[in-house]
C-alpha cells in the first residue's frame, strides 16, 4: 500500500465519522438551534462576542492546532507508524473531537463558563477549586514554554520574527476594514488574506536579526524577544476579541489551510511508498534517546491528533463564549479536532517514505522533519523544495503564537473563576440546564480579578519561568499532565451525561482510558527522574496527587447518582409487581 491510498482512506474515515458519530452526539446533547447561545445572552462585546462560523472556525482551529498534531505523530512513529495511526484514527473520533465538542456545548449551555467552573455544578466547591488550580497551574507553564519555543524560534529563523509581527499588525487593520468601514468579512478576507501570504515573502526578504543587526549574543536576543512577547500577550489577553484575537486567529488560519491542502495535493500527486516499520515492539529508542515503553508513551506523545485537555479550556473558555448559535457546535467543535486528526496522519505520511536510519536523525526535529517530508513531496508539483520547507516552518510558527496568546487568555479568564465566590443554586433555565446565581463580591475579590491585573499575575509568573528556564525542564512531565486535564473533563462529561438521564458510558470508556494512562505517564516521569530533577519530581507528585483528590471525589458523587438512578428502577419494578 502507498502512503496516498493510505492517506486517501484515512480522509474517508474522518468524513464518514463526522456525519455518524458526530451525528449521534448532537442527538445525545439535544442540539437546538433555537436555545440562544451566551454570545448573546451575555454579550459584552470583550470576551461574549457573536462570531460568524468561518471566523470562529478558524480562531478555534489555530488555537487547538499548534504544532501537536505534527510533532506527537512523529515522535510516536519511533515505536512504529502503525500503534501511531491506530491511536489517531480511533483517539480522534471517538475521545478528542468528543471530548471538545463535549466541553464546548457544556460551556454554552452554563452562560460561557469555563469547564473548571462547570465542575461546581458537577462536582461542588471542592471539585471546581481542585480543577482550577491544575488548569492554571498548568496554563501558566504552557505559556512560559511556548514564550521560550517562539522567542528561540526567532533568534534562529529571524525571517518567523518579521512575518509574526506583520501578521499581529494586520489583525485591528482586518477588524478595522470588515466591522467599521463597512467592507465586510468577504472583501476584506479577499484583499488580507494575500497580504497573510504576502508577509511570508516580506519576512524572507527582510527578516528581524538582532544577533546580526546589534551584535548582540543569542541569549541576549531571546530575552528581548521574551519581553516583546510578553507585551503582546497581555495586550491579546485583555483588548476584545474581535480586535485582536479573532482576526489574527482567522487571518492565521488560512496558512494552515494553505499548508494543509499543499500536504493533501503533494501526498496525491507524488504517492510516497512506505519504508518506515509498521511495529518496532512495545518498546523502542526514541527521539531523546532513551528505550521507552510504548504503553503509556504513545498516548501521552499524540496529544493533539487525538485527544488534548487543553482543547477543553479552548473549548470552554474563549471560543463558547462566540458561538452564535447552537447549530455552529458540531462544525466547530467537533470538526475542529476531525481537522486535527487529518493533519496527524498527514505527519505520519511525511515521515513514513523515510528510511528508518534517516528518520532516527531527523525525526528528532519534528516540525523540520514534517516540512522536510511535505517539501519533498510537493517536488511532484513543480514547486521548489525550499521555499515550501520555509514556507510550511513560518506555518507552523505562526500557530505556535496562536496556543500562546489563547493560552494567555484562558489563564486570565481562570485566575478570575479561581477568586470567584461560591455559586448559588438558582432554577433552572429554559435550556432544562443548571443554573447559577452571580453572587456579591466582596472588594478584594474585585480587585484581585480584575482583567489587567489578572492578565499581569498569569504574564509575569509565566515570563518568570522562561527567564529562569525552569518552565523547559518540566517539560517531560507535560504530555501527561495534559492528557490527565483531559481524564479530568472526560469525569466532568460523565457526571454531566449521567443527570442528564444520557448514554454516559461513552465518555466513561474514554475518561477511564485517559485516567489510567495519564496517571501512568506521570508515574514513569516521577520514577525516571526521582533523585535527578527535584523540579519535575515535586511538579509529577503534585499533578498526581490533585488528580488523585478529583478521581476519588468525582467517583463518590458518581456511585451517588448511580444509587440514585438505579433506586429509582428498583422502586418503580417494586410498585409494577406490588399492583
Amino acid at each position: 500500500m502507498s502512503g496516498s491510498l493510505l492517506f486517501c482512506i484515512c480522509l474517508a474515515y474522518f468524513v464518514a465519522a463526522y456525519f455518524c458519530y458526530g451525528g449521534y452526539l448532537k442527538r445525545v446533547f439535544r442540539i437546538d438551534p433555537k436555545n440562544p447561545t451566551p454570545a448573546h445572552t451575555q454579550f459584552d462585546g470583550i470576551d461574549y462576542v457573536p462570531t460568524p462560523r468561518i471566523v470562529l472556525f478558524g480562531h478555534h482551529f489555530a488555537s487547538i492546532a499548534g504544532p501537536g498534531p505534527i510533532v506527537g505523530p512523529i515522535m510516536a512513529a519511533y515505536f512504529g507508524w502503525l500503534p501511531a495511526l491506530i491511536w489517531i484514527l480511533v483517539g480522534c473520533v471517538f475521545v478528542g473531537a468528543f471530548h471538545d465538542f463535549a466541553a464546548m456545548v457544556m460551556s454554552v449551555r452554563n452562560k460561557g463558563r469555563s469547564i473548571s467552573y462547570i465542575m461546581e455544578d458537577l462536582m461542588g466547591y471542592a471539585g471546581r477549586m481542585l480543577f482550577l488550580i491544575f488548569c492554571c497551574s498548568c496554563l501558566v507553564l504552557i505559556v512560559g514554554i511556548f514564550t521560550l519555543l517562539i522567542a528561540g524560534m526567532f533568534v534562529q529563523i529571524p525571517a518567523v520574527a518579521t512575518a509574526s509581527l506583520l501578521f499581529i499588525g494586520m489583525a485591528p487593520l482586518f477588524a478595522l476594514c470588515s466591522m467599521k468601514l463597512g467592507f465586510g468579512l468577504k472583501k476584506s478576507s479577499f484583499v488580507f488574506v494575500p497580504l497573510v501570504f504576502l508577509t511570508v515573502l516580506i519576512g524572507d526578504l527582510l527578516p528581524i536579526d538582532l544577533v546580526a543587526s546589534f551584535g548582540m549574543s543569542k541569549q541576549g536576543a531571546t530575552y528581548i524577544w521574551i519581553a516583546v512577547l510578553a507585551i503582546y500577550v497581555f495586550a491579546a489577553s485583555v483588548v476584545p476579541v474581535q480586535w485582536l484575537l479573532q482576526p489574527r486567529d482567522y487571518l492565521n488560519s488560512y496558512l494552515l489551510y494553505g499548508m494543509l491542502v499543499l500536504g493533501i495535493v503533494s501526498i496525491i500527486a507524488y504517492n510516497p511508498d512506505i519504508n518506515l516499520n509498521a511495529f518496532n515492539g512495545w518498546t523502542a529508542l526514541t527521539a531523546d534517546g532513551n528505550m521507552t515503553a510504548m504503553i503509556p508513551a504513545l498516548f501521552i506523545f499524540i496529544a493533539c491528533g487525538a485527544c488534548s485537555g487543553f482543547h477543553s479550556l479552548v473549548a470552554s473558555g474563549t471560543t463558547s463564549k462566540q458561538i452564535n448559535s447552537e447549530k455552529d457546535l458540531l462544525p466547530i467543535g467537533y470538526g475542529g479536532m476531525i481537522l486535527e486528526g487529518i493533519l496527524g496522519v498527514m505527519a505520519l505520511v511525511a515521515v513514513m517514505a523515510m528510511e528508518p536510519a534517516t528518520f532516527f536523525e531527523v525525526g528528532k526535529n519534528q516540525p523540520m522533519a514534517f516540512a522536510t517530508g511535505i517539501a519533498s513531496f510537493s517536488a511532484a508539483l513543480g514547486i521548489p523544495e525550499v521555499y515550501s520547507k520555509v514556507f510550511i516552518s513560518l506555518a507552523i510558527s505562526a500557530f505556535m503564537m496562536t496556543s500562546l496568546d489563547t493560552a494567555t487568555r484562558l489563564g486570565r479568564f481562570l485566575w478570575q473563576e479561581l477568586f470567584m465566590p461560591r455559586a448559588k443554586k438558582s432554577a433552572e433555565n429554559n435550556n432544562n440546564e443548571p443554573s447559577t446565581i452571580k453572587p456579591q463580591m466582596a472588594q478584594w475579590r474585585k480587585v484581585i480579578t480584575n482583567p489587567f491585573l489578572a492578565a499581569f499575575i498569569i504574564v509575569g509568573l509565566s515570563m518568570l519561568m522562561a527567564l529562569t528556564g525552569s518552565a523547559a525542564s518540566i517539560w517531560p512531565i507535560f504530555g501527561a499532565s495534559n492528557q490527565l486535564m483531559a481524564g479530568l473533563t472526560f469525569l466532568g462529561i460523565t457526571l454531566y451525561l449521567m443527570i442528564k438521564g444520557a448514554n454516559w458510558f461513552i465518555s466513561f470508556i474514554p475518561m477511564v482510558l485517559m485516567m489510567v494512562m495519564s496517571l501512568w505517564g506521570v508515574a514513569q516521569v516521577v520514577s525516571q527522574q526521582w533523585g535527578q530533577n527535584s523540579v519535575l519530581v515535586v511538579s509529577g507528585i503534585f499533578l498526581f496527587a490533585m488528580a488523585v483528590l478529583m478521581i476519588l471525589l468525582g467517583a463518590s458523587i458518581m456511585l451517588h447518582h448511580l444509587k440514585a438512578i438505579y433506586g429509582k428502577k428498583e422502586f418503580a419494578y417494586a410498585k409494577v409487581e406490588n399492583d
